[in-house]
């Protein structure tokens, strides 16, 4: 089936983004392939059709359990044969799929790096047809990116256990340290790198001084009814505060972050993507991968960590094309908040190149503003 044509069929698409037809040709023809592409992009197509369209199971490394179950739904949702495996499911509904994975009913796999990499794990994919491994959010591979996760740094075994399998590894935020990083880690053989344009002309970004932050995201808040947004704030403590006080002024909004339970975030996610709460107080935990294409805006009511992460989050605003407004609250303050983690992290050199980063990302705001 031509990619044009079987792209309409499964997914509704009359037309290729950028780049996204050249990525799935190689990857049908068994490259190896590095793809650095913005938040909104369509990166997840770029090994979801190619799955579709060829023999075996494509498997699909993804770090959180949250973004394997929205991407395993909507794909489900399309008719098409995807499952995942991790620690949410019970202990008949995981023997279920281990059946279905060992009897080839399964197109796409979705799994987290350390349940992938665990030996029991690799014995029973040797029995499998694997045509590719999708290596998501491939910069948590690299010590220099802004997310780094050490379970990341272990996906180099595919390479030994599984020779022949072709690896594609992607991402929507690189520097080209981390790119390089990247390819070495996961030791791509002659891979074919693709690099889309980071311009998002539907997005409108604004810098406006810190005041009174809570008032100041009420007042465009009330400008915006009815609207889907994302509010990014440093800590649990202010996610949670901001949530409650816009509840008080009659506004929906859930707080999501790592001290929820799973249950707790898991269902204030599905509450979010399902439109019947418009609005999440997060920290960065949240919104990897999530594709909810008519978030409206996103406000960061504090200073970012640096300007990768600050690019991914804002990217999920206007996913469907459409106009979407990125406002960041700053004040001078946050650049000694963050000269003094970079001077008490002394010790760490990789916490001091992070934090580096964070301060040349508040000139660089400083110096916009004039």
């Amino acid at each position: 089936m031509e990619l044009l044509s079987a792209l309409k069929k499964h997914f509704g698409y009359d037309q290729f983004r950028p780049l996204q037809r050249e990525i799935m040709h190689d990857a049908l023809a068994g490259r190896d392939l590095f793809v650095l592409m913005p938040t909104g992009g369509g990166k997840s197509l770029c090994f979801q059709l190619p799955a579709l369209m060829r023999d075996g199971l494509t498997i699909v490394v993804s770090p959180l359990i949250a973004l394997m179950k929205d991407q395993v739904d909507g794909l489900q949702t399309s008719g098409i044969p995807a499952t995942y495996l991790n620690s949410t499911l019970d202990r008949a509904e995981a023997k279920a799929r281990w059946r279905g994975l060992h009897r080839g009913q399964y197109r796409m796999l979705y799994v987290a790096p350390e349940r992938l990499m665990l030996d029991t794990f690799l014995e029973r994919a040797l029995n499998w047809d694997i045509a590719q491994f999708a290596i998501d959010e491939a910069h948590c591979i690299s010590e220099w990116g802004h997310d780094f996760r050490p379970e990341y740094r272990e996906l180099k075994k595919l390479r030994k256990q599984l020779p022949g399998v072709p690896i594609m590894a992607l991402t929507a935020t690189a520097t080209e340290r981390v790119r390089v990083d990247i390819i070495k880690e996961l030791e791509l053989r002659d891979p074919r790198a693709y690099v889309a344009s980071f311009n998002r002309p539907n997005l409108t970004y604004r810098v406006v001084p810190r005041a009174q932050p809570y008032d100041q995201v009420l007042a465009f808040l009330r400008s915006r009814q009815g609207e889907s947004g994302i509010i990014y704030c440093a800590s649990r403590k202010a996610t949670e505060s901001v949530a409650e006080r816009l509840a008080d002024d009659r506004i929906s909004a859930k707080p999501y972050h790592a001290g929820l339970t799973p249950e707790e975030r898991a269902r204030h996610q599905e509450l979010f993507l399902r439109d019947e709460t418009r609005i999440i107080c997060a920290t960065i935990a949240f919104g990897m991968g999530i594709n909810k294409p008519n978030v409206r805006w996103v406000i960061h009511h504090d200073l970012p960590k640096n300007i990768e992460g600050y690019y991914q989050e804002t990217g999920r605003a206007g996913r469907d094309g459409l106009p979407g407004d990125c406002l960041l609250l700053f004040s001078a303050g946050d650049i000694a908040k963050q000269t003094h983690f970079l001077e008490s992290c002394a010790a760490n050199r990789g916490n001091v190149l992070l934090r580096r980063h964070v301060l040349i990302f508040c000139l660089d705001i400083l110096a916009k503003r004039g």
